[in-house]
């Protein structure tokens, strides 16, 4: 994008969103969705057309996991790191999905695929554990299943080329 597309949208998007209430929010949403991360280029565009401190648009960016300011995969995977997922070894599944992608937690794969996380509950505890795959739960996951839940994903993307 460049810069001029990108001034259009913050614009675009401060008229869309006029009443002041949760309107940074709103408007963060919506850059989320369009780049699938927070460019810090579009947050000082926003900080400025709102005419608030970068630092008070960075706060909001910041404090909800939602968020990301790095760009993510296609893919976002999140392992649940709850108490009951932890105690029926989300360790070892993270561990594993970490094997099978070639990348560490907060990474993204080299082919921009997908982004593995970790997150605080999802919810789940019957069923530990549990991660989500673009918010879709998988219950009671064990390590050696984490291939074939990426595989339908990998297949995607090999329907497309």
């Amino acid at each position: 994008m460049s810069v001029m597309s990108d001034a259009l949208l913050v614009k675009n998007l401060v008229k869309q969103y006029v009443s002041k209430n949760g309107r940074v929010l709103s408007i963060l949403e919506e850059i989320q969705r369009k780049f699938k991360y927070l460019p810090e280029e579009v947050l000082r565009l926003l900080a400025k057309e709102l005419g608030l401190p970068l630092s008070q648009v960075y706060g909001v960016a910041t404090f909800y996991n939602y968020f990301s300011l790095q760009p993510r995969g296609e893919h976002i995977i999140g392992i649940c790191h709850g108490t009951a997922c932890h105690v029926k070894g989300s360790d070892k599944l993270t561990q594993a999905l970490e094997k099978e992608l070639g990348v560490s937690v907060g990474e993204t794969t080299k082919d921009g695929l997908f982004s593995l996380e970790t997150v605080r509950c999802l919810g789940c505890c019957s069923l530990a554990p549990v991660l989500s795959i673009d918010g879709k739960i998988h219950a009671r996951v064990r390590r050696e299943e984490v291939g074939d839940l990426l595989k339908p994903k990998r297949l995607e993307v090999a329907a497309d080329d």
